[in-house]
């Protein structure tokens, strides 16, 4: 079965309407481009914490999905912890099939 919450993260990035690590991710969300934060499941709880107050601080929807490794072979990347969809529409759908897939509001 396809993944399809991974399958519209490896759309979003060849859209270059996705960023990820925390540095880059940190910029979007201060500057109001995030529209959805994804989390790694497996990401420390300091990272979980940090990302998921950062976000209700500034109102972005955040999920837990997924694995590092799972989120890095979506994206095309080495492993990454937290990644940002700065598309409006796609971060919908991404929210759409989370909820699909019984990953609703932050975990």
């Amino acid at each position: 079965m396809t993944d399809r919450v991974l399958s519209t993260l490896s759309i979003a990035r060849k859209a270059g309407k996705l960023s990820s690590g925390e540095t880059a991710v940190l910029a979007d969300i201060r500057s109001f481009r995030s529209y959805l934060v994804i989390i790694a499941g497996d990401a420390s709880e300091g990272t979980k914490k940090k990302y998921m107050d950062k976000s209700a601080y500034y109102e972005v929807p955040c999920r837990i999905y997924a694995d590092k490794e799972g989120l890095a072979h979506a994206i095309g990347k080495d492993v990454r912890s937290v990644i940002s969809v700065n598309d409006e529409g796609l971060a919908g759908t991404i929210i759409e099939r989370l909820e699909e897939a019984g990953v609703n509001g932050k975990q």
